[in-house]
């Protein structure tokens, strides 16, 4: 990560240290209910955003788009074909789910059908040559040009075994925080003690940071249901090794909902209040803070610390996309972008620097109303940009004891988790824009109040629909409301999410055939970083409700297996359902003929391949609008 100095003062340009040499981004809009400044905010002008991208920056966003583009330039017009009995093309269309060929011109899907069929009807440049349809037919060849008219079209095989399907998409994301955390990741860690050996081996590796202790190290990862006891650790933790003394450090929890910061950084917060609304800063019996900041009380720390400059941005979001098309990936919503973080993707865009899709959920942090600050932008960039939604932040997360529950936690009787937004707020901001079973229910709540038959074609999202009563499970569908679902969340939380809930409101978590019986539509996503990357986990999780090793809490048959999604929905899900979540259903999502030419093909057939084999395919090659950004078919 770039790096900072310390001083007493708030510090203005430079941003978390991390040089990152690989590329890529993420989607995602959040509210929080913060009384201090932000510094994930970024309120850095469009004209300071330019004038930092200019010349050098604007030659790096060219080079590095080219980069992503893979070797394999594949010809105007071709066709990608099955070969034998054993390899597949997934289409994602109820109409027709599988087929042999699929037909490409230029950045679009423009026929498919039988190998028969599509050598007959465009030829095969390799074997029988141009067409073999009649006369009256010869116009359907030379609307994709000379070449193919005259000699046939270029066919590609899948090889024994391979699958083709449209591209992945991740409809909850975070894109420069994923390429924030890369260089220095925590996530993990089963212990304080290797959290310490991670930042050591760090700052060992650079020699800036190891000779100036000024220097804010940032990342996140962390996990205290991993550490003995599964306490929350201490600020003194950071500073038990002589290296890491006097050093300002903040560390996000894995889910972006707590930091743990060293006792330096708890000396530049100066005076902090008793009490923060939707926060918590955790104290010990004397009343001192034990360097654990929760939910809204992060403003306070994020007060002190170094913000993002734009080029750090750019060095995140190249980190992101190299990562997202090595998966697969061709689209990703963004679950919380700031008005600064959207200029930049616009920026990048303008000069031809999004080789994937991006659906940005805009957010501000404040309780007024704040959509008249947005500008809305569909189909931007050749339908590479979208800003069509917003994020509202309304509670903390389950593993910081901070999700907002009806009633109070299992193990923590008297707390019932955290509001972020006040139900007056949450209804305010759903009604003019038109996690967790009290967040949830209110925020239904709020839905109801608001939405009429006109309002729910906006196709509302409930992010995070994890923890709900069995009267709101049914209340998503009857509202039109759209369910995302994280399927990593649940192995994630399958360890102690019983024990946080209790034996009847478990039923109620990570319900999702229960959320589809009840009519709901739904989409998946990692919320990378807090997860993997790769949607493949995701698709593993979904199918099994096994952890990595093929284990859970109840056992090798997954927890609560009849809460799995079959392989055919967790497919939808990661294609056509989060088309449809962000619009985009008629030209992204399946590969129908007259969509986009996003697709992606894997060594195994994901829909076939014994549920172990999910986590050792490979991505073989990925393509957007027919082009090859990584890989090669």
């Amino acid at each position: 990560m770039p790096s900072s100095k310390a001083s007493s003062e708030k510090p203005t340009d430079s941003g978390p240290p991390t040089t990152n040499e690989e590329t890529k981004p993420l989607i995602e809009t959040k509210i929080d209910k913060r009384e201090t400044y932000s510094p994930r905010k970024r309120y850095i002008s469009r004209s300071r955003i330019q004038a930092a991208l200019s010349g050098l920056a604007i030659g790096l966003v060219v080079a590095l788009s080219q980069r992503s583009r893979s070797s394999d330039c594949l010809p105007e017009s071709w066709a990608l074909c099955t070969k034998g009995q054993n390899s597949a093309i997934y289409t994602v269309d109820p109409t027709n789910p599988t087929v042999e060929c699929i037909v490409v011109h230029k950045k679009s899907i423009v026929d498919w059908g039988t190998k028969e069929y599509v050598k007959r009807t465009w030829g095969d440049r390799d074997t029988i040559g141009p067409p073999l349809v009649g006369k009256s037919d010869t116009q359907k060849s030379w609307a994709l040009g000379e070449e193919v008219a005259k000699k046939g079209l270029k066919l590609k095989y899948l090889k024994d075994g391979e699958a083709a399907f449209p591209g992945f998409a991740d409809a909850h994301a975070h894109i420069l925080d994923y390429g924030a955390s890369r260089e220095l990741n925590l996530v993990g860690s089963s212990s304080v003690e290797e959290v310490r050996e991670r930042i050591k081996t760090y700052i060992l590796s650079k020699p800036d940071i190891l000779n100036d202790t000024t220097i804010w190290i940032q990342t996140s990862g962390w996990d205290q249901n991993r550490f003995p006891g599964g306490t929350y650790p201490f600020a003194a933790d950071l500073e038990a090794d002589e290296l890491l003394k006097g050093r300002p450090i903040v560390l996000a929890r894995v889910d972006y909902h707590a930091y743990w910061i060293s006792p330096r950084a708890l000396e530049l917060l100066g005076d902090l209040p008793d009490q923060v609304d939707g926060g918590l800063i955790v104290r010990d019996t004397d009343g001192k803070p034990t360097g654990i900041f929760v939910d809204n009380a992060m403003a306070l720390v994020e007060k002190a610390k170094p913000t993002w400059t734009p080029l750090e941005m750019l060095s995140y979001f190249n980190t992101t996309i190299h990562d997202a098309l090595k998966v697969g990936l061709t689209s990703i919503h963004d679950a919380a972008s700031f008005p600064p973080w959207i200029e930049f993707f616009k920026f990048v865009a303008d000069r031809g620097g999004l080789p994937i899709r991006l659906n940005l959920m805009a957010h501000i942090d404040s309780d007024d109303y704040w959509g008249g600050q947005l500008e809305r932008l569909e189909g931007y960039a050749d339908h590479r940009l979208n800003v069509r939604s917003v994020k509202l932040f309304t509670d903390g997360a389950l593993g910081s004891w901070g999700a907002a529950l009806l009633e109070g936690y299992s193990d923590q009787p008297g707390n019932k988790g955290l509001m972020r937004m006040s139900t007056e707020t949450i209804e305010e901001h759903v009604r003019r824009f038109i996690e967790d079973d009290r967040a949830n229910h209110i925020v239904l709540n709020a839905f109801e109040k608001a939405l009429s038959e006109d309002t729910r074609k906006l196709r509302h999202r409930l992010e995070h629909a994890q923890i709900l009563t069995q009267d709101d499970i049914k209340r998503v569908g009857q509202l039109g409301i759209i369910a995302s679902v994280q399927p990593t969340h649940c192995t994630s939380d399958m360890s102690y999410a019983e024990t946080r809930l209790g034996p009847e409101r478990i039923k109620g978590a990570y319900a999702w055939q229960s959320l589809i019986r009840n009519g709901a539509h739904f989409t998946t996503g990692s919320d990378f970083p807090v997860e993997g990357i790769n949607p493949l986990l995701g698709f593993y999780a979904a199918v099994t409700r096994l952890d990595e090793k093929g284990d859970s809490p109840h056992g090798p048959g997954g927890w609560f297996p009849d809460e799995r999604l079959t392989r055919e929905q967790t497919l939808y899900g990661m294609t056509l359902g989060a088309a449809y979540a962000g619009h985009q259903e008629d030209i992204i999502g399946s590969l129908t003929p007259g969509k986009r030419a996003d697709l992606v093909v894997l060594d195994k057939d994901i829909m076939q391949v014994p549920p172990a084999e999910i986590l050792k395919t490979n991505v073989k090659v990925t393509i957007v609008d027919g082009t090859v950004y990584y890989g090669k078919l």
